[in-house]
């Protein structure tokens, strides 16, 4: 099969795309003819050795959609056939291929409402988007919530869930996707170009902050007291609050069927919708992986396989 993958650390030069051994089916496994793989920031940072793999070649990747071509042993709730979409277990990576072996338990029914472009656009973004407004913050209507980065996947995700429970929401942005967070449902919009959301933004319940670096300490300023922060994007851990007062969180994003279901119900639903979405053939991984890593750019990421 065609795949993307590395054979040591490094940076994009040493992402290579050609033929790896097609995937078996081990029990309690399937495997997926992949039709759509999403860029994910994890991704590169998978590239330059962030956690740690020690086993070459590796696959790159983490969500996907596409349709099941092989059953393995015990598994009875999928036919080959079956469209399904979902996110690689944790520890497990190579979405960027033809092929992929899963376990089926964490992998769901793509309906038949949302493309295979849609679903794989929507995976690792509405898995961690919905863990860290529903379950880690447990937002709530009524409440103000801050979303930093608002043109994001999963923060463009974060604020139409948060608008759906009833929040108020405000999020920060470039002066180029002011229209776009706005039509996601966000209240107040903070132009990161030309203003300091420290001097605009108080007293919030929560935020949800997806940036990094001196944007997350500076998030704990703006939170009332007894509030509550959640980063994704400041690694592994929760980074220390400077406040005795606010809460830090780290979202832990385990991969679900519940979760995905939850994802097309919504979108189903026409709560969510799917974020913009810009299209790559694996052989331009190199090329995605640059743009992914600039962070300068709207929505998504997809790998259009087949």
């Amino acid at each position: 099969m065609k795949a993307v993958y590395i054979e040591q650390y490094g940076g994009p030069d040493v992402v290579k795309y050609g033929d790896l051994p097609d995937p078996v089916a081990a029990p309690g496994e399937v495997v997926v003819d992949v039709v759509a793989a999403s860029v994910n920031g994890a991704d590169w940072k998978v590239r330059v050795g962030t956690y740690g793999y020690t086993k070459f070649p590796l696959g790159l990747g983490r969500d996907f959609s596409g349709v099941v071509s092989t059953v393995g042993p015990g598994v009875d709730d999928f036919k080959i056939g079956d469209e399904v979409f979902g996110v690689c277990e944790q520890g497990q990576e190579g979405a960027y291929a033809e092929k992929l072996a899963m376990k089926a338990s964490i992998v769901a029914k793509k309906p038949a409402e949302l493309s295979h472009i849609n679903a794989a656009a929507l995976g690792l973004t509405g898995l961690t988007a919905a863990i860290s407004i529903e379950d880690t913050l447990k937002l709530q209507r009524g409440e103000t919530i801050l979303i930093q980065g608002g043109a994001g996947g999963v923060a463009s995700f974060a604020i139409q869930l948060a608008k759906h429970i009833g929040a108020r929401v405000i999020t920060t942005t470039s002066t180029a996707n002011i229209d776009y967070v706005r039509g996601l449902g966000a209240d107040q919009i903070v132009d990161y170009t030309t203003q300091d959301f420290t001097k605009l933004v108080s007293n919030c319940d929560a935020v949800f902050e997806t940036v990094g670096g001196d944007v997350t300490q500076k998030s704990f300023s703006v939170v009332k007291p007894g509030g509550r922060v959640a980063c994704i994007a400041s690694g592994p851990q929760a980074p220390p609050s400077p406040r005795s007062d606010v809460a830090s969180l780290r979202p832990q994003v385990k991969r679900s069927r519940r979760h995905l279901e939850h994802i097309a119900e919504l979108f189903k639903a026409g709560v969510i919708r799917a974020p913009a979405v810009k299209l790559y053939r694996l052989s331009e991984a190199v090329e995605a992986l640059r743009v992914s890593e600039s962070r300068h750019f709207r929505g998504k990421l997809v790998f259009q396989v087949r």
